[in-house]
């Protein structure tokens, strides 16, 4: 180690600055661009060609990389290409794989036959099912026993031998087939409903087709019981489906006959239908005829409506008249009612354009609400313990759906006869709040007034005029009415729904009139209801069942309010949010609130009302962190508190964004990664601060400067991460140094030293332990790095931060057979040798560096010497050490490292540093480890730099590097 003499080269980074700029060529612009694609022409000469004859050749263009973003802007997407390609790839389908996928397809016609603007059955299906619910018990009484035996009606002997088949085929069932499941839970209905759906489609796959039909009859049955009237619209909706179920086999079996030899077109004509198909149509149609009870025959035939098709064209249209006058022999007027809305359904489905079949089905409808005051019904509803209001109610789906097929792109016009209508029957409320909700908004937005005035004449005993006004509010929050006489729509609505003493039932006409209010009105009308809100829901705590409505009323305001002084203006806002008590939904809230906030709140605020506000919010956020919040959990609020901390800017304000910062620390403590976005602010305050303050209030500026320090050091200890605390420390050292405040980044510095050696030897990245030695070196050389601008304290001697960062890294427990403590070694090199130069690489303004402080001292430059000779020497052993363990691979990797920092900065006319130089280049390529294309391009480099008139001496160095080749 002692032969090793070193001395570090000079440097003139100007002049080497010089050397690296490119050349410059002059360019002939022309129709040049350097986004433009380049064009390359490729000749191809046809092999084979006779001597002597002119080769045939052809010449392409072809872009040599094609913009991604251009096939995008001509209208073409790679998924688009991939699925195109596979289309034309794919092979003809078998006729048997096709007609398998017939049903898909006509599907997909079918719903085609209305527009999408149309809301589908099934978009209703579930909110009714969920809304029709019971506790009471329920039973299934499947009646499948043998019918033989009874008298012949009259005249039974002129029935031809058909239908007496059929009418056997019907009656004889197996024994034993009758049951009766009683004391069943709303639950335990819909699974035993859902088994005998997928009993019909077990009988049907196994060529079963009589017992499919009897399983649908005897569902079709259970409609007309209303023993648990409440559940009787959920009902409904799970026989139905499997009379839909049944529709849909029924009419590909008879799709899948015609489809022989080639598919039935979906525009097919009865000619296209074969005799066969059309045997087997009837013979369905003759079966459901003998079906003795109305309303399983009305199902059934409704369910295979479609049918028609195949036997006349005017088959559908002849049916529905028929299928409907069927329905006034059905005595109770629910199951009617729901009757009707089916033969819409079914109507609108094969036949949307027959509008008379709807309208009738709706006048029937409205000839039957007198039966409603009827004897039957009234005692039905004692018996059951149902109030009027609530049995009315039931008819809502129904005449919901029946009223959205007539009012399905219907003029407007109709919606005034309607109105006349529901005059003439008294202003029916029930029909009033299906009128209204079934046509377009605009149209009754426009009549809004006379919807009010026909409200205020509905009698309250039959149906909550809030309702009514539920009603009229979703129209209105989609369609605006003329301007002048929204504020008096408001009044007359409010009047009704402050009204409404069941604080259920309020904050749900409520909540739909705050969209209203927010899209017409200012702060001042939604202050208003807010008030009146708390007021209805703040008694008994009547909040607690309502915080999905609470929620949905702040989206509403959220929508529409994006000016958060505004927002937080009206005095009624926060008592609002206060009657969020349960936790999770308080968050909830917090985070929508902080959300909308941190999308439209472009500049930033110092307004002292939405600090406040948001404090409080984030507040809220941050004291829901416990010990069993998740991680993503704590990220996600962690991100929404620092998007509001980025936004709050108090300008040159600079000690109150200092006193902000104290008080967010104070408050967010538990969030790591909000301390450290503070610790990035205010170290980006102090920068700012000296950049404005330059020249002016020099001390005042110093000492607010030295606070913003303090503030770091303070806060980086509370740090969790220790890596965070290594980097924040060092950030905020040359933020220090940069505001020359020397003894507050020398602090820094020594508390990133100290906390080095508790660097653990593994660290959780994305939850998978991982070895932290290649952070640490990272973090090392930049602290080397940093090292340079930074002069020694005149108290602790020549280079002391240097030296106590490399003990520390020579007292540090490294990873077993791990050349990380040598790979710092060397690393150190390079910035001991830019410490050795007269004038440094790199400096900042107003502090002086030691190229300043000892100018070139000679005992300066010897220390520096010294402390290289014995890095060198340390790396030295190491290698020997990698020699006798045989570690080659390792030992010439690094010989190659610190031959190239010896090249770079060392002083190769010291005979023996050439000598070394050489030694460890040839040690990096004795066992042919080392990558060739590197060496080549380093012995290139070195040639290079040889015939530089300051860098002769290179050239010996250089003869004597060979490149040796693996054996």
């Amino acid at each position: 180690m002692a032969a090793v003499q070193w001395r570090s080269r000079w440097r003139k980074y100007d002049v080497e600055l010089q050397r690296c700029h490119a050349e410059s060529l002059p360019v002939e612009f022309g129709d040049y661009h350097p986004l433009k694609p380049i064009m390359v022409t490729d000749t191809k000469t046809r092999r084979g060609a006779r001597k002597g004859s002119t080769s045939s050749s052809s010449s392409s263009s072809s872009s040599a990389a094609p913009d991604p973003l251009s096939s995008m802007l001509d209208g073409t997407d790679p998924l688009s290409m991939f699925a195109a390609a596979s289309a034309s790839e794919t092979p003809a389908m078998s006729h048997s794989s096709s007609t398998g996928d017939l049903g898909r397809k006509r599907k997909e016609k079918e719903d085609d036959a209305v527009g999408p603007d149309f809301e589908s059955w099934s978009a209703k299906r579930g909110e009714i099912l969920a809304r029709f619910t019971t506790t009471e018990k329920l039973s299934i009484n499947l009646c499948m026993g043998s019918d033989r035996g009874k008298a012949q009606a009259p005249g039974s002997s002129a029935v031809s031998e058909k239908v007496r088949t059929r009418l056997e085929e019907l009656d004889d069932l197996e024994e034993g087939s009758q049951r009766e499941l009683l004391n069943l839970s709303q639950q335990d209905y819909a699974n035993r409903i859902e088994e005998l759906n997928q009993s019909l489609k077990e009988a049907w796959a196994s060529d079963q087709k009589v017992k499919a039909l009897k399983i649908v009859i005897q569902c079709s049955k259970l409609l007309s019981d209303t023993s648990v009237i409440q559940f009787y619209p959920s009902k409904f909706v799970l026989i139905t489906d499997i009379l839909d179920t049944f529709g849909r086999l029924v009419y590909d079996r008879i799709w899948t006959m015609c489809s022989d030899p080639r598919p039935l077109p979906d525009s097919f004509t009865v000619e296209d239908v074969n005799d066969t198909a059309k045997e087997t149509c009837l013979n369905w149609f003759y079966k459901i005829a003998s079906i003795r009870e109305l309303l399983p025959r009305l199902y059934v035939e409704a369910a295979i409506l479609k049918c028609n098709r195949f036997l006349n064209k005017s088959g559908i249209q002849d049916t529905l008249p028929r299928l409907t006058s069927m329905i006034r022999g059905i005595g109770d007027p629910l199951v009617a009612a729901y009757a009707r809305a089916y033969l819409c359904r079914v109507g609108m489905e094969v036949a949307p354009h027959l509008k008379d079949s709807l309208n009738r089905n709706f006048f029937d409808l409205l000839g039957t609400f007198r039966q409603i005051s009827g004897e039957s019904v009234q005692n039905q509803l004692v018996m059951q313990r149902v109030e009027v209001p609530e049995y009315l109610t039931l008819y809502s789906p129904a005449i919901n759906w029946i009223l959205q097929c007539i009012a399905y792109r219907a003029p407007e016009p109709l919606l005034t006869e309607m109105m006349e209508r529901c005059k003439t029957l008294g202003n029916n409320a029930l029909l009033l709040n299906s009128v209204m909700r079934a046509f377009r908004p605009e149209f009754v937005a426009a009549r809004a007034t006379d919807f009010i005035c026909m409200i205020k004449d509905c009698d309250e005993a039959g149906f909550p005029k809030h309702l009514l006004f539920g009603s009229l509010g979703r129209s209105l929050a989609c369609a605006d009415p003329p301007e002048s006489e929204r504020l008096t729509i408001l009044n007359e609505a409010w009047k009704v729904i402050t009204k409404v003493r069941s604080p259920r039932d309020y904050i749900s006409c409520a909540e739909i009139w705050v969209e209203f209010t927010c899209r017409h009105f200012t702060k001042r009308e939604v202050n208003t209801v807010l008030a009146d809100i708390i007021k209805h829901m703040t008694p008994d705590r009547a909040f607690e069942d309502a915080y999905t409505q609470l929620q949905s009323v702040i989206r509403k305001i959220l929508t529409y309010f994006h000016d958060f002084s505004v927002l937080f203006s009206m005095e009624r806002f926060l008592p609002f949010l206060d009657m969020f008590q349960k936790d999770s939904v308080r968050v909830e809230v917090c985070r929508s609130i902080m959300e909308v906030f941190i999308k439209h709140q472009v500049e930033p605020t110092r307004d002292p009302v939405i600090l406040n506000a948001m404090l409080h919010i984030c507040k809220t956020m941050h004291d829901s962190v416990n010990a069993l919040t998740l991680e993503d959990e704590k990220r996600s609020l962690a991100l929404l508190i620092i998007g509001f901390i980025r936004m709050v800017s108090f300008g040159r304000d600079f000690e109150q964004q200092l006193s902000f910062c104290v008080e967010a620390r104070a408050t967010f403590c538990n969030l790591e990664p909000v301390l450290v976005q503070l610790i990035h602010t205010v170290n980006q305050l102090s920068m700012e601060t000296r950049r404005v303050m330059r020249g002016n209030h020099s001390r005042k500026t110093a000492a607010f400067v030295r606070a913003c320090a303090a503030y770091s050091f303070i806060t980086i200890p509370s740090l969790s991460s220790i890596f965070s605390r290594l980097s924040l420390c060092l950030l905020s050292a040359q933020v220090a140094l940069a505001n020359q405040c020397l003894s507050q980044a020398d602090a820094f510095f020594k508390a990133a030293v100290s906390i080095l050696p508790e660097v653990p030897r593994s660290i959780s990245v994305e939850g998978k332990l991982r070895s932290s030695e290649s952070f640490l070196l990272d973090f090392i050389n930049n602290f080397l790095a940093t090292l340079l601008v930074v002069p020694d304290h005149p108290e602790h001697g020549v280079l002391y931060l240097v030296r106590g960062l490399l003990n520390m890294v020579q007292d540090y427990t490294w990873e077993d057979n791990s050349d990380a403590k040598v790979r710092v070694y060397i690393s150190a090199l390079p910035l001991l040798a830019a410490m050795s130069q007269e004038t440094y690489i790199y400096s900042i303004p107003k502090v002086d560096s030691n190229e300043t402080l000892y100018g070139g001292d000679p005992k300066f430059l010897s220390e520096i010497n010294k402390l290289c000779e014995t890095l060198i020497g340390q790396i030295l052993d190491h290698l020997k050490v990698l020699g006798r363990d045989e570690n080659t691979r390792r030992q010439g990797a690094l010989a190659f490292s610190l031959f190239g920092v010896l090249v770079s900065h060392g002083d190769l006319r010291n005979n023996k540093l050439s000598q070394l130089t050489v030694n460890l280049w040839n040690l990096s390529h004795k066992h042919g480890y080392c990558d060739t294309r590197i060496s080549v391009r380093t012995l290139e480099h070195i040639k290079h730099q040889a015939q530089q008139p300051d860098m002769a001496h290179l050239t010996d160095t250089v003869q004597r590097l060979a490149l040796q080749t693996r054996t």
